[in-house]
């Protein structure tokens, strides 16, 4: 397998918002807890709503977003603050959508604008749901860890659909402190781990991938060359 850059380990250990936590075969070891308790609320939060709507629909082309639902993050939860009507919903992730021993898991700096096809609102976003209720519950990390393994083992998390996946393409990305913005990318979302069954990070091939043990599922990412608005990429 290809070695990854610490840039790229540092992006990919995004779960959720990128991939949450994910555990790669590099080997490559997480830095000491920079964020060991959760900030006040008010830090995660948007205070104006068009702001996050805004941030939410730049994940993907207006094409999609525009026709989209869109999520916004208040004080008891992610609510709807747009109808839609394409089967997309459009949101902002906030760092605990991290896997929950991720260094980041507490940065209130984190904004992942994510938007989500219908097979992937249905199945991934409960997760992402979930985590952010039980933050918004004042849970540790260690019960949150809990609660998810128990919601997994019981089923009462949906199992991920086939062609589950989402965009995360806005340039006012802020992913993690080391790699603020990273690249325009898609993602795929696949049951337990699936990074063989495509070949993933081996030399040569465009797709990476990554295993997030937390919420059983693989992630696929590949980059693209353009930001949702059309201005291109640096890579």
């Amino acid at each position: 397998m290809a070695k990854k850059s610490t840039s790229l380990v540092s992006f990919v250990c995004f779960a959720g918002v990128v991939l949450s936590g994910a555990t790669w075969r590099s080997g490559a070891q997480s830095p000491p807890p920079a964020y060991p308790v959760a900030a006040p609320l008010d830090q995660y939060l948007i205070p104006a709503r068009a702001s996050e709507i805004e941030l939410a629909r730049s994940a993907a082309p207006a094409s999609i977003s525009d026709g989209a639902e869109v999520l916004v993050l208040a004080k008891d939860g992610y609510v709807t603050a747009v109808e839609g009507g394409n089967g997309f919903v459009c949101l902002v992730e906030r760092s605990w959508a991290k896997d929950t021993g991720d260094a980041e898991f507490w940065n209130p700096k984190v904004r992942a604008p994510h938007c989500l096809n219908a097979p992937a609102a249905k199945t991934y976003l409960p997760i992402v749901l979930m985590k952010t209720r039980l933050v918004l519950a004042a849970e540790s990390k260690t019960e949150i860890a809990r609660a998810l393994k128990s919601a997994q083992d019981k089923k009462e998390l949906p199992a991920l659909e086939p062609n589950a996946m989402c965009y995360m393409m806005s340039k006012q990305q802020y992913l993690s402190d080391n790699d603020v913005h990273w690249h325009p990318h898609m993602m795929w979302y696949l049951p337990g781990d699936a990074e063989k069954s495509w070949g993933a990070n081996l030399d040569g091939v465009p797709a990476l991938a990554g295993y997030v043990a937390e919420d059983r599922m693989t992630i696929f990412m590949e980059t693209v060359g353009h930001w949702s608005d059309g201005t291109p990429a640096m890579h």
